[in-house]
């Protein structure tokens, strides 16, 4: 049976306005000048929801947005919840089961990560072909709710194909370079060490960062098709590592924020 709770948010939400958006987008860190794009119907503070928990990271300004974006009707987190702020991963994807209960039919996300793929500098977008989940629970983890998804749900494509290829396809023709990589999530806060960034890349990451995987192993289990885009916001060599501050990571971000909003205009005016 599906969540009671998940029910009385989406039906308090619905009292607010919130009637049947198409598209769900979850913004990472610096990336919220997508929302300045939508044209807001209705703007919920976290800490005003049902369900939801509050945001601690100053970056992410922890407001649920409903509005038109595009010509569709989308509901938008600006800001998510991070294992490393002490939620439980049940907390961080609870949104991302609210959006389905709302109607949502695709999840767009968006993060900022590091680096680890030479070939994808700074600044640039990569289209998450795939990940490397090294956080250290799972947000299925517990009684199972078979009326919401299997008990083992089938990740050998956890991104969907028809998404993934309308972002290259729209890329290609707003001419904005976007590389398909494998993203590596890791509990944070801290960045990681020389040999820990060695290690990310003989197992195959192209970037990593400390979100994502939670909602999109959720998405999957709620058969919520979804695409995400790391923007790449530090280059992590470990042979020439540098330190690097928060404020420096968002700078990039925010810099990389035209192109990332021009291809998420673009995906979701396409989108039926």
């Amino acid at each position: 049976m599906i969540s009671n709770t998940t029910t009385t948010t989406a039906d308090f939400l619905r009292s607010k306005g919130f009637e049947a958006p198409l598209i769900g987008i979850v913004l990472g860190t610096g990336l919220s000048a997508l929302a300045q794009e939508i044209k807001v119907i209705e703007s919920l503070n976290y800490d005003d929801i049902p369900g939801f928990v509050l945001s601690t990271v100053e970056s992410h300004s922890g407001k649920l947005i409903y509005g038109e974006l595009a010509g569709k009707k989308v509901v938008a987190m600006q800001g998510r919840f991070h294992f490393y702020e002490g939620f439980t991963m049940k907390e961080i994807t609870f949104p991302i089961r609210v959006m389905k209960s709302l109607g949502v039919k695709y999840l767009l996300l968006s993060n900022a990560s590091g680096g680890l793929n030479k070939a994808i500098p700074k600044g640039n977008l990569m289209l998450l072909d795939d990940h490397i989940n090294l956080l250290p629970t799972n947000p299925l983890i517990g009684k199972n709710d078979d009326e919401a998804g299997p008990r083992f749900p089938d990740m050998s494509q956890p991104y969907s194909n028809q998404l993934n290829q309308l972002f290259q396809d729209c890329a290609k023709r707003l001419d904005i370079p976007l590389t398909k990589g494998v993203y590596a999530a890791v509990p944070g806060p801290n960045l990681e060490t020389r040999a820990e960034y060695r290690y990310l890349m003989r197992i195959g990451a192209d970037a990593v960062g400390m979100s994502t995987v939670p909602e999109v192993i959720v998405a999957n289990h709620i058969n919520l098709p979804c695409a995400a885009i790391s923007v790449i916001t530090d280059e992590c060599d470990p042979d020439n590592l540098k330190p690097v501050t928060l404020a420096e990571i968002i700078a990039i971000a925010q810099k990389a924020e035209v192109n990332l909003t021009s291809l998420f205009k673009e995906v979701i005016f396409k989108l039926q």
